[in-house]
């Protein structure tokens, strides 16, 4: 910026010497120095403030989601049936996106506390990301056990700090979901039971 309020007053005085000199071309000359200059200033700083996208590793690379060959089913599908698991986790990370923290927090169990964090905390492990998204990949089977079901599903996530810096992870969620008599509705729904996640490299150049 100080570069900015310096141009004008060389400008100024260049100019203040033209006149002395009585020559016109010597203003237009300075007049369009500094000019060149503040545009040269302008265009070097909107190159420094636009980040490189954000350039997560393909599927079937290091760092990305498995290379799965078999096509997506469209047929369609239950909010209890695994699909339906992987629903919430790409409804959570769009939350997350949104910076909607509160209703991503409640997407954990227990009504969010299986997140090991109050919403408050949740929230704030948040803000030092500028932009936070996630791809996500096809469920795995559903397994069962003493009244209680679990799904695992596969994530990419990957975001860019305040500071410009890119981050990425692989990792799985596992959801879990009640089917006991008696359970309430949000205890028979995929709920994120716990998350797994390592650094993992950008896409190769």
């Amino acid at each position: 910026m100080r570069a900015l309020y310096l141009l004008p007053i060389l400008a100024t005085a260049c100019s203040q010497q033209a006149v002395v000199n009585n020559s016109t071309s010597d203003i237009n000359t300075a007049a369009d120095r500094a000019q060149g200059d503040i545009d040269t200033y302008a265009a070097n700083n909107t190159a420094a403030a636009t980040p490189a996208p954000l350039n997560p590793a393909a599927p079937g690379q290091p760092g990305g989601l498995a290379d799965d060959k078999t096509p997506v089913s469209e047929a369609p599908f239950t909010p209890d049936s695994p699909q339906g698991a992987a629903n919430v986790v790409q409804a959570y990370y769009a939350l997350i996106g949104e910076g909607k923290y509160a209703d991503a927090w409640k997407l954990w169990g227990d009504g969010g506390k299986a997140s090991g964090q109050s919403a408050d905390a949740f929230a704030a492990s948040f803000g030092k990301y500028s932009e936070y998204r996630a791809n996500i990949g096809a469920p795995g089977r559903e397994d069962a056990g003493a009244g209680q079901r679990y799904v695992t599903v596969p994530v990419q996530p990957y975001a860019r700090l305040k500071d410009g810096t890119a981050a990425y992870w692989i990792g799985s969620i596992v959801l879990h979901r009640t089917v006991v008599d008696g359970a309430t509705a949000d205890q028979k729904a995929w709920r994120i039971k716990s998350i797994d996640l390592k650094p993992a490299p950008p896409a190769a150049k």
